[in-house]
């Protein structure tokens, strides 16, 4: 499958501007992508799809997860990091995505995870910076992103934790496992 048609396939499925947030995303890690030598095209499928599911219900993410046998702990959290895992899923099913990488950029997009691919890097921060995005430290981050793409993904987990704590969410593992490690290899160099 192309990427034009798969573009006809996730606009026919998300709300307008659901859709319009995703060709943004495609683009801004199209962008990254060629400023920090990854594939263009894994980064713009992987943006493409990112947020193929994030408008399921939560009784149809249950479902989904539940079909494709994803960690349940994933049920004890917020049900916005349900749909990274499950459009990782469909990825693979409906787009015959083959790629892990592409496949773990959709996956942790939302939590991001320690040891993070560049493309996974690449598509968290895109998500993050995409020019539809209007909220307090998003410049910085842009800024950042373009001289380096690590020091962004760090910051983009320092401000989601912050954001979490002050509205007493409870904070994915792997979000804090990310920027620990991202901060520690900053830090070292």
């Amino acid at each position: 499958m192309n990427v034009d048609e798969m573009r006809a396939i996730v606009k026919e499925k998300l709300p307008a501007g659901r859709f319009e947030h995703t060709v943004r995303v495609a683009e801004t890690a199209v962008q990254l992508a060629k400023q920090y030598g990854e594939s263009i095209e894994k980064a713009e499928v992987a943006g493409l799809l990112h947020d193929y599911a994030k408008c399921d219900s939560k009784d149809q993410l249950k479902r989904q997860m539940e079909q494709y046998d994803l960690p349940m702990i994933l049920l004890d959290y917020h049900k916005e990091l349900w749909h990274g895992p499950v459009g990782a899923m469909i990825a693979k099913e409906k787009f015959d995505i083959s790629d892990d990488d592409a496949i773990n950029a959709i996956y942790y997009h939302t939590t991001g995870r320690e040891k993070m691919s560049k493309l996974e890097l690449i598509l968290f921060v895109a998500d993050y910076i995409e020019p539809g995005r209007k909220y307090p430290g998003v410049e910085e981050v842009r800024d950042v992103a373009r001289v380096d793409l690590e020091k962004a993904a760090q910051i983009v987990l320092k401000n989601t934790i912050i954001h979490l704590a002050n509205r007493g969410a409870t904070i994915f593992p792997d979000t804090i496992l990310a920027y620990n490690e991202l901060t520690k290899k900053i830090d070292l160099r």
